[in-house]
């Protein structure tokens, strides 16, 4: 039984403290003859996130995932994670963590931004102030990619190696699913999304088939043209 505070503002955190909302899982599997098979380590990086319907104004961080920092930390020529999710709003950290320089940018979709040549050690922040998915890249290195995908919810998760999905704290209330993967097709992601009803209880959203994937497509530098051939002698390959 929950111990409810009668006096004051305690009121309202012994109420607040009191509500604990449903556990919502989900399962990503690959449909027979779609994409490259049905190996487990294709079904993480999948996006999924619940928008409120009747409640917009619900709280944007609840405890359970409340970090102090968010952080695409570039490290051996590559972004981690791969694939970052926040809420609109969220400032990003953006560290260079390799003996040399970087050049991040995104200017495709999403957020566009540039935060020009900076050094080893040093971090460059983005604000993510509007929904939409982020391409961002490396403007020297033309392996290194990343996704930062900016949601105007609270309730929200990606898919582990063997592809399930767990949202926890979601209080009860309709909410619009939507689905994000970077190698599906934009028909197949629009057909998943829909409305579903988060009760009480636990909810399971059973299984999310991906039916096709795009080819990897290579990218431009930021000037939109072709990356220039690795350079070992170039100051932005080594320790300023």
């Amino acid at each position: 039984m929950c111990l409810r505070w009668l006096v004051g503002t305690v009121l309202v955190f012994g109420a607040f403290s009191c509500a604990q909302g449903a556990t919502v899982t989900a399962r990503v599997a690959w449909d027979e003859g779609g994409g490259n098979g049905t190996r487990a380590h294709e079904t993480g990086n999948v996006v999924l996130w619940l928008t409120p319907i009747d409640s917009p104004s619900m709280p944007m961080l609840p405890p359970a995932q409340t970090s102090p920092r968010t952080r695409l930390v570039q490290k051996n020529k590559s972004f981690e994670p791969h694939v970052l999710v926040v809420p609109v709003g969220s400032l990003v950290e953006f560290p260079n963590r390799d003996p040399f320089f970087h050049n991040v940018f995104s200017l495709f979709e999403g957020k566009r931004f540039d935060l020009g040549l900076y050094e080893a050690g040093t971090t460059r922040d983005v604000h993510f102030d509007k929904p939409g998915v982020s391409y961002i890249f490396c403007n020297i290195h033309p392996e290194m990619s990343a996704v930062v995908i900016a949601v105007e919810t609270a309730y929200y998760a990606t898919s582990d190696p063997r592809g399930e999905i767990t949202i926890r704290d979601v209080p009860a209330g309709r909410y619009t699913l939507r689905v994000w993967y970077e190698a599906a097709l934009a028909e197949t992601l629009n057909s998943m999304t829909r409305e579903v009803t988060v009760s009480e209880d636990n909810v399971a959203l059973g299984v999310l088939r991906l039916v096709s994937v795009k080819v990897a497509q290579s990218h431009k530098n930021k000037y939109g043209r072709e990356y220039d051939p690795p350079a070992p002698d170039s100051p932005a390959y080594q320790h300023p």
